[in-house]
């Protein structure tokens, strides 16, 4: 834990700890949902309250149980992975491109490759929908993987482009000298160095994916249900404990995935000399 100067006033202090206070009541206040979602997935009995009657698996059973849940997660685990394989190939190839110094127009093709972050979901959703629908791409699995798509690339490109910040392009031209074809400089030069970074924007596109709604609900068919879109569909119709246990497992999955971010930041930052 980070400490105040030995040679601050009181004041000094006072307000060092006092941050350190607000900091952590904004995190209990945002983390407070999850807090009591998670117990909730384990209550014995079909409605919420506190204290809980008991402790039961039986959402957890259902949940794995009921073709309509698995086939939801099932559904939702093959689109993150084909969006993070796509996104994870254009982000890269994107990130590197913008990484040379003598890129015309190099902050406005950034900002136009970011706009998926920036502008609001519901925008992005209606204006697919709208685009979609000339191709006939309403209902696909394949209209709603290009929509994921563009919503994972920034994570992409953000991730790689912060790892090729620091990035040594004497590397690159050291092997080209010595008579590597382009590919071979990529994959046994390039890659490895920037493999973390890579690693991390796929991890985000994957998350990204996974846990997106609401273009889903605008573009997926009503026999094509993501785990989010099974989830928000579950609230309407019927609210049921099984939704308890399906967010459970959605937030451990999200964790893992972040903890692995973490770790691989970590190390890259290992491979550049940041201490």
């Amino acid at each position: 834990m980070l400490k105040p100067a030995p040679y601050a006033m009181p004041i000094e202090k006072a307000l060092f700890y006092g941050g350190w206070i607000f900091t952590a009541l904004v995190l209990l206040f945002l983390i407070a949902p999850i807090l009591a979602i998670v117990p909730l997935s384990f209550n014995a009995e079909p409605y919420f309250t506190y204290p809980m009657p008991g402790l039961s698996l039986r959402w957890y059973e259902d949940f794995f149980g009921n073709e309509r849940w698995t086939g939801a997660l099932f559904l939702s685990i093959k689109l993150a992975i084909t969006v993070t394989i796509v996104s994870t190939a254009l982000g890269t190839m994107a990130a590197l491109g913008l990484s040379r110094a003598h890129l015309p127009a190099r902050s406005v093709i950034l900002g136009i490759l970011l706009l998926p972050m920036i502008v609001p979901v519901i925008v992005v959703a209606v204006a697919v929908f709208m685009s979609f629908g000339y191709f006939g791409l309403i209902g696909t699995f394949t209209g709603l993987a290009l929509a994921h798509t563009a919503l994972a690339t920034p994570f992409v490109v953000i991730a790689v482009t912060s790892t090729l910040t620091n990035f040594d392009w004497s590397l690159q031209r050291a092997a080209q000298g010595l008579g590597a074809a382009p590919v071979t400089v990529f994959r046994r030069v390039i890659l490895p160095l920037i493999l973390p970074g890579v690693i991390s924007g796929a991890l985000f596109a994957f998350v990204t994916s996974f846990d997106e709604v609401v273009v889903a609900l605008f573009l997926s068919s009503a026999e094509q249900r993501t785990l989010p879109k099974q989830m928000f569909s579950g609230i309407r119709e019927m609210i049921s404990p099984t939704i308890t246990a399906a967010a459970t497992v959605q937030v451990i999955l999200s964790i893992c995935l972040l903890i692995g971010v973490e770790l691989l930041r970590r190390r890259s930052e290992r491979l550049r000399g940041i201490t």
